[in-house]
């Protein structure tokens, strides 16, 4: 599905961000990128999402080279993964209803389909009870969880959370990951960055080090080893 050919990044600064990585994501994989800052982690999620591209090598989304991707199809590309963030990115002025509705719009979807969507996306993640919910009634754990119904909503066909638990309590990081592993167990590819050893040993799935931007180690089933 997701195929990294050698790719190198180097910034302006003459910094090399990633140094010729070659990684290769299957459909329904859950992997768990590590590595302590700098070693690369979000620059490679940056490049899943065309958000950058590499120096050199190629990076390939199922047959699609995304460098040779127009900016038309970028757009209709990137509706095939959701995001989610340490920080929410949530809206301060519209309810978990209003934000997961916001983003089926988006995508151009029709009045009574968002209205069936919406409350079932946000039973998944177990928020029916708060859906008309503004962030600040919600907890940390509970705002996540509505950033993740957000971004499983038009049912893309990867996820990509970027160090999603970073400022949840241990509670509120367990209830994250097991709506992680729901998603994925529906057959959704899910790429985790974490710096939370405990996260990493209790999933079992296939773990990527990551260190000064090579991949030093892929274990099918791994734990947290730096």
């Amino acid at each position: 599905m997701i195929y990294f050919d050698k790719v190198t990044k180097i910034y302006g600064d003459n910094s090399k961000a990633l140094d010729e990585v070659s990684l290769m994501v299957s459909p329904g994989e859950f992997v768990s990128v590590v590595g302590h800052s700098g070693a690369g982690k979000t620059t490679l999620l940056k490049m899943i999402l065309a958000e950058e591209y590499p120096t050199s090598g190629s990076i390939f989304f199922e047959s699609a080279d995304l460098r040779s991707l127009k900016n038309s199809e970028i757009t209709k590309f990137r509706r095939r993964i959701g995001a989610v963030f340490q920080d929410f990115k949530l809206l301060p002025n519209k309810t978990a209803y209003e934000t997961i509705a916001f983003a089926m719009e988006a995508a151009g979807k029709a009045d009574d389909e968002i209205s069936a969507d919406v409350p079932h996306v946000l039973e998944l993640v177990d928020l029916g009870p708060k859906m008309m919910n503004f962030p600040h009634q919600l907890s940390g754990g509970e705002r996540q969880r509505v950033a993740i119904a957000r971004a499983i909503i038009n049912q893309p066909d990867v996820i990509i959370a970027d160090e999603p638990t970073g400022n949840l309590a241990p509670i509120n990081t367990y209830e994250i990951v097991q709506i992680l592993k729901k998603i994925n167990d529906m057959g959704t590819t899910v790429i985790l960055t974490t710096h939370n050893k405990g996260v990493i040993d209790s999933l079992g799935k296939r773990v990527v080090t990551m260190e000064q931007g090579k991949i030093t180690r892929d274990d099918k089933k791994g734990k947290y080893a730096i």
